[in-house]
C-alpha cells in the first residue's frame, strides 16, 4: 500500500468518495482553531483575517447557544456543518467553549492565544464589541477559568502566541502558522 502523501489528486477524490481504503473524507481545507481565554484578542484577529479575505468565523456571531448556568457552548451541528463545508483553502475558526473539544481531531492547526492576566483584564474592561465580564461575577468567572481552562487548552494547542505584541504581528504569525 502507498503512502497517502503519494497519492494523486484523482485518488484522493476515490478516498474521498468512501470507495477508497480509507472510506473517509479527505479535506482539502486547512482548518486553524483559534482559541484562547476571553479578551486574548480571538475576535480582533478573525476580524483582521475576514477583512484579509480568508474565510473566517467567529463563533461568538451566532454559532453558540446558551446554557442555563449562563455559560454557552459551540452549535454542534452547526460547527460540524462549518467544518464540512470544503469552499475555501483555509477556515480559520475562533472560539472558545467547553465543547470544542469534540471537535479539536478536525482541525490541523490549533492555536492558543494568551495574554498576561493584567492585559486580559484591562481589555475586558475598555472593549466595546462584546459586553462580557462587565456584569457582577464575569471577571471572576474569567479569572477562574483562566486558572483553570486555559491549561488545558495549552495542553490541546498546537501553537501558542502571547498577544501582546501589535494585532498585525498576531495576525502576520498566525498567517505564518497556517501556511496561508
Amino acid at each position: 500500500m502507498r503512502k497517502l502523501a503519494a497519492l494523486t489528486h484523482p485518488e484522493l477524490d476515490v478516498l474521498a468518495s468512501g470507495n477508497g481504503v480509507l472510506g473517509r473524507r479527505i479535506a482539502a481545507v486547512k482548518r486553524v482553531l483559534l482559541t484562547g481565554m476571553s479578551g486574548t484578542g480571538k475576535s480582533s484577529v478573525i476580524h483582521a483575517l475576514s477583512a484579509r479575505g480568508f474565510k473566517a468565523v467567529d463563533t461568538d456571531d451566532g454559532w453558540c447557544e446558551p446554557l442555563p448556568d449562563g455559560r454557552q457552548r459551540w452549535r454542534e451541528d452547526a460547527i460540524g456543518q462549518l467544518l464540512d463545508t470544503e469552499d475555501a483553502g483555509v477556515l480559520f475558526v475562533a472560539g472558545c467553549e467547553e465543547n470544542q473539544v469534540q471537535f479539536h481531531p478536525r482541525f490541523d492547526l490549533i492555536i492558543l492565544l494568551s495574554a498576561p492576566v493584567e492585559v486580559l483584564t484591562k481589555r475586558l474592561a475598555s472593549r466595546t464589541t462584546n459586553s462580557f465580564a462587565t456584569a457582577p461575577g464575569e471577571l471572576e468567572r474569567v479569572l477562574d477559568d483562566l486558572q483553570a481552562v486555559e491549561p488545558l487548552l495549552r495542553k490541546a494547542a498546537t501553537y501558542e502566541i502571547r498577544t501582546t505584541m501589535p494585532l498585525g504581528d498576531v495576525v502576520a504569525e498566525v498567517l505564518h502558522l497556517a501556511g496561508a
